[in-house]
């Protein structure tokens, strides 16, 4: 598994790993940071966000994605990573999600709620 990984471009969208001698790796596994300190860790399906909650997301070796639990600012959003390669991860949060109702009818957005 990566470790040791420091500062990338920026959490939103590209989050990276720099230093002497970083690990390689072609999987998404690892922990990541951006320049701005913010750090994620992701072991298979498991994810610590940046606020520091522990939750379970949908990984593929190179894709990960999760929906930002309540406790977490941003409550509510998904973020969806993708591995772009063994240095950078692009990152992208979406605030809104489709909700297919019970009848199978057309998807409607829903926004989360607001504070």
């Amino acid at each position: 598994m990566p470790s040791g990984r420091a500062a990338g471009a920026a959490f939103f969208p590209t989050i990276g790993i720099a230093g002497t001698s970083p690990a390689r790796s072609d999987a998404i596994d690892g922990h990541w940071c951006s320049a701005e300190g913010k750090r994620i860790s992701i072991q298979g399906p498991a994810i610590v966000t940046p606020a520091g909650s522990h939750i379970q997301g949908d990984y593929s070796r190179h894709f990960f994605t999760y929906m930002v639990p309540q406790a977490d600012p941003d409550a509510g959003q998904t973020v969806s990573m993708s591995l772009v390669n063994e240095e950078t991860v692009h990152l992208r949060r979406c605030r809104s999600v489709l909700f297919v109702g019970p009848t199978g009818g057309d998807p409607a957005p829903v926004r989360p709620p607001t504070s």
